[in-house]
């Protein structure tokens, strides 16, 4: 079993991209500026965006977090991203997600310029992407197709399995795993809770992909011998035993899945770096494209 490093790999990458920012930097032109909008105060979604910022100043990139409270209208929320979408400083923005109960998710991403949606969700780079046409990609699928390129995993003709479907995460990687290219030419099973064999399907499958949001919901004797194995479930449990207090769980039961797996991704590092990696790789892009 190899270890699918997401960590490692993200942070070669981040090399990559300050390299290219010093060049961008050397010949005059503008420093890629993301910004990350953050409603209300939930734990996860405030360390997530710290995340991000704190890449940004890792690779020399300008960042801003625009701060909102959970009482902000739909409205109000919907004229700050107008704000952001004028504002030619700005070369891309993210709303994190989720957003209060009172705020349309689905507005608010429509509302954002396709030109500065770096998280690749609006419907106009969806079906950019649905169409293999240049775009941004939604940036977790886009963090799992860089670690297959970097550790050279083949996926011509093979079974790709991916449990979930969501618009972030299932859909897009199922239609881009299918795509001909590489990584690519799988042939794809996109599973759900509605799906009757489940197990039957993920034990044929020879790249699986989980973004389920379930702790530990694949077991060992779910997966054949030699399967390749990407966890994107990322679920915190209280655990006195922790210094944080809590202990982080994937969708995998990594320790029977890692002895049957021939590549496994870790939680934490795994594909979570590549997301954050791929945002910046999706900035950069955007600053390119003015």
């Amino acid at each position: 079993m190899q270890l699918l490093d997401g960590k490692k790999t993200a942070a070669e990458i981040k090399i990559e991209v300050a390299e290219e920012i010093k060049r961008i930097k050397a010949k005059g032109g503008k420093i890629p500026h993301l910004v990350a909008v953050l409603v209300g105060s939930n734990g996860a979604s405030i360390t997530y965006v710290n995340a991000k910022i704190a890449a940004c100043e890792k690779v020399g990139m300008h960042s801003t977090i625009v701060r909102l409270n959970d009482t902000v209208s739909e409205k109000e929320l919907l004229e700050e991203v107008d704000r952001l979408n004028k504002d030619d400083e700005i070369d891309g923005f993210i709303v994190q997600l989720p957003l209060p109960k009172h705020i349309s998710d689905k507005k608010v991403t429509e509302a954002i310029s396709p030109d500065k949606d770096v998280d690749g969700f609006h419907p106009w780079n969806i079906g950019k992407m649905m169409l293999n046409l240049p775009t941004f990609l939604p940036a977790t699928p886009f963090g799992i197709l860089q670690l297959i390129e970097r550790y050279n995993i083949e996926t011509n003709g093979k079974h790709c399995v991916v449990v979930g479907r969501s618009s972030i995460v299932g859909s897009p990687i199922a239609n881009l795993m299918s795509r001909n290219s590489y990584p690519g030419n799988c042939t794809v099973t996109l599973t759900h809770s509605r799906t009757v064999n489940l197990k039957e399907i993920t034990l044929s499958a020879d790249i699986l992909i989980v973004a389920l949001g379930k702790p530990e919901f694949i077991t060992a004797d779910m997966v054949k011998e030699g399967v390749v194995v990407f966890d994107v479930g990322i679920t915190r449990k209280a655990d006195k035993s922790k210094k944080s207090g809590y202990k982080l769980y994937g969708d995998v039961e990594f320790k029977g899945v890692s002895e049957k797996a021939s590549f496994i991704t870790p939680v934490p590092g795994g594909v979570g770096p590549m997301t954050i990696v791929s945002l910046l790789k999706n900035t950069l892009l955007a600053a390119k494209g003015k």
